[in-house]
């Protein structure tokens, strides 16, 4: 992964910033400010990527409304047509309040299915919907009016994969604020050097 490779770098910048005098002091530190530079806009642009909306070409707009008394926090799990090492691909719609909506956006190509998962708390899992996608072209409206569960050996797949998603996205957090610390780290150790200089 291409942030566990960012954050060894770093680390080696971090290490070379206790080297500075000697007659490689110079290259010491264009290599520290070469990997800082890099990495802060590799993180610029992954972070406005992120930010952008998700809506891409040939995709299918999902439009998820709650209509239950109570917010739900959402998610869409895509069933991906002849693909068993990746037949599932889950994306965290995000808590939504009653009477308001969500719009998600997916990838339909190559898949015909996707499950609708709602939660309240953490684990109590209220509502899962089992969504046919005929026609691709038309964009697909899902209405939660009730607490219901249209598959509980569907449902506990569901459950397994947004647990791997959450597990996921820990694991992503923690690597992301690795580099993030380090690059700040690296970037006042660089400041401060220019400073005296």
């Amino acid at each position: 992964m291409i942030i566990i490779l960012i954050l060894i770098f770093l680390i080696i910048a971090l290490f070379l910033s206790g080297f500075r005098s000697g007659k490689w002091s110079l290259w010491n530190k264009i290599t520290r400010t070469v990997i800082t530079i890099s990495a802060a806009a590799y993180f610029t642009f992954w972070f406005v990527e992120r930010s952008l909306s998700q809506f891409l070409e040939n995709s299918l707009a999902i439009q998820v409304i709650n209509y239950l008394p109570q917010p739900v926090d959402f998610y869409i799990i895509r069933v991906q047509d002849g693909n068993e090492n990746q037949k599932f691909s889950s994306k965290h719609v995000g808590q939504i309040r009653p009477e308001y909506f969500r719009i998600e956006y997916l990838n339909m190509q190559k898949s015909n299915e996707f499950w609708v998962v709602g939660y309240i708390g953490k684990n109590k899992l209220v509502y899962f919907s089992q969504v046919a996608v005929p026609n691709k072209n038309e964009d697909q409206i899902i209405e939660v009016r009730n607490y219901i569960n249209h598959s509980l050996k569907l449902s506990a797949i569901a459950t397994e994969k947004i647990e791997e998603l959450k597990y996921d996205n820990i694991k992503l957090s923690i690597w992301v604020t690795l580099d993030l610390l380090l690059i700040f780290l690296n970037s006042v150790l660089l400041f401060r050097s220019s400073k005296k200089h």
